[in-house]
């Protein structure tokens, strides 16, 4: 069955760290690029990061710049995202998403271009 599982999440308080787990079934990520989204309550999905075949591209929206990390493991055909210095605002739902080849020109933060989405892992940051 083609799809992605998403794990990791849970409750943290602010500053600590979680990494989250994005693992492909049913096709290699050697031809599909990843993106991480989340929600929050009452708030639109958003792109958080990105990384593309070759795991050399990565995105990431600002607001989790120098905190959160994507990362490739090929031989586990599974991509990581490792958040540090969690914040309140980073609590929603986690969502991966895989697009095969490549997300094109423009933005990788646009949910349209996906094939395949998780069911999501929640995260809480929370003192």
């Amino acid at each position: 069955q083609l799809g992605v599982v998403e794990s990791g999440g849970g409750l943290v308080q602010p500053g600590e760290s979680l990494r989250l787990s994005c693992e492909a079934s049913g096709f290699t990520l050697d031809v599909y690029a990843i993106g991480w989204f989340r929600q929050a309550p009452g708030k639109e999905r958003e792109g958080v990061s990105c990384i593309d075949i070759s795991g050399r591209v990565t995105d990431y929206v600002d607001s989790v710049k120098d905190r959160f990390t994507i990362s490739k493991d090929g031989a586990k055909n599974t991509v990581y995202l490792q958040l540090n210095g969690l914040k309140p605002e980073d609590t929603a739902v986690y969502y991966c998403a895989a697009i095969r080849w490549t997300w094109g020109t423009g933005t990788c933060f646009n949910p349209l271009k996906y094939n395949y989405w998780g069911q999501g892992t929640q995260v809480t940051v929370s003192s």
